[in-house]
């Protein structure tokens, strides 16, 4: 039992680090700007099962589909930070873009299940940057060992617990921008997308680094 929670606590501030909910839902709160409360709660809702499917898939099968596919952690990294970064950049552009692309987005007037998973859960949630914390911990398992079932149980709660945060996280986005002021929480969803930028960045450089240390 103390493997458990003690491996549970670990995935949980690991994991929980990168996702990063509280601050992703002020940017969610600002790309769902055009949709309605009913469909942001769906999303949230979708956004979270998703999020479920991917870290426990990263973290018990992650290396084997790299692993198959010829796919260094290298490549995923550099390939995902540039993807996160370009999010992040466009989410920086002036407020009368953003207007403009919302209003864009409005009249294609795309489905929730269009958007839910690509690109509001990867990259935006749960990007390579989580994926790959995850199969770090998952290469980990201890194969063989008494505390296999406890690392799979502890991990695995972790991950679905995140996901319950992101859920609670983004359906309450209305009420965290409500509660800030839209002043405000435009100016704290710049700075969250300054950051997410420089995550992408350095989980790119990341990527380049492990590259070049294996060459």
């Amino acid at each position: 039992m103390g493997g458990s929670i003690q491996t549970f606590l670990l995935t949980l501030s690991a994991l929980f680090s990168i996702v990063n909910p509280i601050g992703a839902a002020l940017i969610f709160s600002q790309i769902t700007a055009d949709r309605s409360h009913d469909e942001r709660r769906q999303l949230a809702r979708t956004i979270a099962m998703y999020s479920t499917l991917v870290m426990l898939g990263a973290l018990w099968g992650g290396a084997y589909v790299l692993s198959f596919f010829g796919i260094s952690l290298s490549a995923l990294r550099i390939a995902g930070g540039f993807i996160i970064a370009a999010s992040a950049w466009r989410l920086l552009q002036s407020p009368e873009q953003q207007e403009e692309r919302k209003q864009q987005q409005a009249s294609e007037a795309e489905g929730i299940d269009a958007v839910a998973f690509f690109p509001l859960t990867m990259p935006f949630t749960t990007g390579p940057g989580t994926i790959s914390v995850a199969i770090a911990i998952g290469s980990s398992l201890p194969v063989g060992q008494p505390s296999f079932l406890p690392f799979v149980l502890g991990a695995s709660a972790a991950a679905i617990v995140l996901a319950v945060i992101i859920w609670v996280a983004y359906s309450s986005a209305d009420r965290i921008v409500a509660f800030l002021g839209h002043a405000r929480a435009r100016v704290l969803s710049r700075l969250m997308a300054f950051l997410l930028l420089c995550v992408g960045t350095q989980i790119t450089l990341n990527g380049i680094a492990d590259f070049v240390h294996t060459l």
